[in-house]
């Protein structure tokens, strides 16, 4: 029989809330719930019941009060530039809260508020990759992964940016109900059923920055354009006219990152790319993304990815690419 069991999501909005933050998972719950004997019963409150205005000037009017919401199953904290200084009586209302909801959800910054309320000491946690830093120093108790779209620690899930959001929402509901479910509700949305929670947020953030001189910038446009050619550092520091001492210290002065890492990842990148939009079979993928065997992209993507290309590739194919 199936499992018919209500589980209210509680939705906590405040000025300058990210309004994809809020929208994205109350869709993926919303699109669950049009299944027989499924039931998620969104409510969403601010602290004193009031409109409130996102980031992009969209006002929310929430369904009622902090102090007036019911106990949730699942308490979810959105992100946005409102998670930045505000004020002490919403974190005291989450404090009062949380422990109360079965699960704690927060996506992209709402991971600070949590923090603030000191929520999150001693978990496991990430955010959007560019305020994993601020909550590292900020809050030193909190044990902040950097890499990953999602984290799982017991009943606290945390996300990283905006759309990961959605990624978390349908491993939730995929944890509640079933993948099948999730799936199909990825489908109705038109987005993949996301990638696992340990998948790097690569596609997220920038692996790098570009370098500022010429024959730097040419080089890691060469690596782009051509992953499957010798990008050995002496190899790239001849295109660039330099020693290869010289030339993988400026690289990483410049970028941010050493030439393999970056190598790592653009190859990683095409890889996917080719696995996501393309039939062409593995070893062809694996020669024409630099990395010469099968095994050799097998373990890249185990390594950063945590999952095997050809699992990747049946999470994330795209329709045209069966046929």
């Amino acid at each position: 029989m199936a499992d018919v069991k209500q589980r209210t999501v509680l939705v906590v909005l405040f000025d300058g809330v990210q309004s994809l933050d809020v929208s994205g998972p109350m869709e993926v719950f919303s699109g669950a719930s049009q299944t027989p004997g499924v039931s998620y019963d969104l409510r969403t409150a601010s602290l004193d019941g009031g409109p409130v205005r996102s980031t992009c000037g969209l006002t929310l009017m929430p369904g009622s009060s902090l102090a007036d919401a019911p106990v949730p199953h699942t308490l979810l904290v959105p992100g946005g530039r409102g998670t930045r200084g505000s004020p002490p009586e919403l974190t005291g209302r989450l404090r009062e809260l949380a422990p109360q909801a079965e699960r704690l959800v927060s996506v992209c910054t709402g991971a600070l508020l949590l923090a603030e309320a000191g929520l999150l000491d001693g978990h496991r946690v990430t955010t959007h990759w560019n305020y994993c830093e601020q909550l590292a120093r900020d809050y030193p108790a909190v044990r902040v992964e950097t890499e990953p779209i999602y984290v799982r620690d017991g009943r606290l899930a945390t996300s990283a940016g905006v759309t990961a959001g959605i990624d978390l929402a349908l491993a939730l509901v995929e944890e509640d109900h079933g993948r099948d479910l999730a799936l199909n509700v990825a489908r109705h949305l038109v987005v993949f059923l996301r990638r696992p929670g340990n998948q790097a947020q690569f596609s997220d953030r920038p692996g790098s920055r570009t370098a500022q001189r010429e024959p730097l910038r040419e080089v890691q446009h060469w690596i782009t354009r051509h992953p499957d050619a010798d990008l050995r550092v002496d190899a790239l520091a001849a295109r660039a006219r330099l020693s290869p001492r010289h030339f993988a210290r400026a690289f990483r002065a410049e970028t941010g990152t050493t030439p393999g890492r970056y190598v790592e990842r653009v190859r990683l990148e095409h890889a996917r790319r080719l696995l996501e939009d393309t039939a062409d079979g593995v070893e062809r993928i694996a020669r024409a993304s630099g990395y010469g065997t099968p095994e050799a992209m097998r373990r890249a993507f185990v390594k950063t990815l945590a999952t095997a290309p050809a699992e990747y590739r049946r999470r994330f194919r795209t329709p045209a690419s069966t046929t």
